[in-house]
């Protein structure tokens, strides 16, 4: 502001919970209409160097880049952080490889988190021709320590593992693996952040899994898509998981009724109606510090046939008070149309470093980095 002391009532804002009137003596105003206009504004630029943007590799899937391919790309699109989720991104966990990846990603002043897919034993998605889940935990402290990832982000399984279930006998067999390779962990300075991934938990089952394996050393990394394919309102996902938020993955979702339930797809930023941007601010908030990585997918509808009695096998401890927060979504929702197929390789690429490029724009737009 100028010395002058007239730059707030030059401003003459338009009150949110004002009737719309000009507020030009801000000193007259009510603490409810100072709270509205708070709510109503994105994220102040001021605010935004507590937010970390970045990257999520899986958003690059279909590239076949080099890691510093990668980094080299992150790095023109403003990334403070480039989440490598799967080792097959970062190339290898040789030694020589992790530092040389360091090295690139310190030159371009990036960020670098690792991780890597399921460490439950008894979920259908864990490979154990890699080794038992200890033995690969290890091999990923080992690498996150050399490539200076402080985290490293795992997963249990996906919706497949909720049938027949029940679910919690997974969280056993990972709450056990975790424990197990606890001092392997802490002893190279790191954490486990857990991703709530492809629809395997609901935010208060994950809760129960990083309280159980110890909040010392084990966090969450919070995926803003997965939530409905778990039939769960996001904003409930991160209302209940925030406070053991170690990083994240970011994306928009719409969602609609259907004859069977609900329709579910994944939508470029700011195409959803999941109020993308309000998560994201509230984010922001409560996660100050932690990266905020967006993991573009866009993918055509997926059905969740929760009028069919059987679909209820999967979920029969979830609160009707949570689903009823998922139904308002849904009940709000229209039809989201199926992108146009690309009809090559080459337009395929371009596709979707353009989703990706797109999402950048307006999380930017929305968190004041514009």
């Amino acid at each position: 502001m100028g010395a002058g002391g007239g730059g707030c009532e030059a401003l003459a804002p338009l009150a949110p919970g004002t009737g719309g009137r000009v507020v030009s003596d801000w000193k007259a105003m009510t603490r409810r209409e100072m709270i509205a206009m708070t709510a109503a504004a994105p994220l102040l630029a001021a605010e935004a160097p507590g937010v970390k943007l970045g990257i999520d590799l899986f958003s690059l899937r279909s590239q076949g880049w080099t890691p510093f391919q990668h980094l080299d790309y992150c790095a023109k699109q403003g990334a403070k952080v480039v989440h490598f989720s799967e080792v097959r991104f970062i190339g290898s966990l040789e030694p020589e490889n992790l530092r040389a990846v360091r090295r690139r990603a310190e030159e371009l002043g990036i960020e670098v988190e690792i991780g890597m897919k399921s460490i439950c034993p008894t979920s259908k998605m864990f490979d154990p021709k890699d080794g038992t889940a200890e033995e690969q935990v290890g091999r990923m402290a080992d690498a996150a320590k050399i490539v200076g990832s402080r985290i490293i982000r795992a997963v249990l399984g996906s919706s497949e593992d909720r049938r027949p279930g029940p679910i919690e006998r997974h969280i056993d067999s990972m709450v056990k693996v975790l424990r197990a390779t606890r001092s392997r962990v802490m002893d190279a300075g790191l954490k486990v952040a857990i991703e709530n991934h492809a629809g395997d938990m609901q935010a208060r089952e994950l809760k129960s899994l990083v309280e159980a394996a110890g909040t010392d050393f084990v966090g969450v990394c919070l995926d803003s898509g997965n939530p409905c394919w778990t039939i769960e309102d996001p904003h409930l996902t991160l209302e209940t998981l925030h406070p053991h938020v170690l990083t994240s993955h970011v994306r928009d979702s719409a969602v609609w009724p259907v004859a069977e339930g609900a329709a579910v797809a994944w939508v470029r930023m700011g195409e959803g109606n999941v109020d993308i941007d309000g998560y994201v601010r509230d984010y922001a908030r409560l996660c100050a510090g932690r990266a905020l990585s967006l993991e573009s997918i866009v993918t055509g509808p997926r059905v969740f046939a929760f009028r069919d009695p059987k679909f209820w096998d999967a979920y029969r401890t979830t609160p009707a008070w949570e689903f009823e927060r998922f139904l308002e979504i849904v009940a709000r929702g229209r039809a989201h149309p199926d992108d146009p197929k690309p009809p090559d390789r080459e337009a395929m690429l371009r596709k979707e470093r353009e989703d990706l490029e797109a999402s950048l724009r307006h999380a930017k737009g929305v968190l004041g980095l514009a």
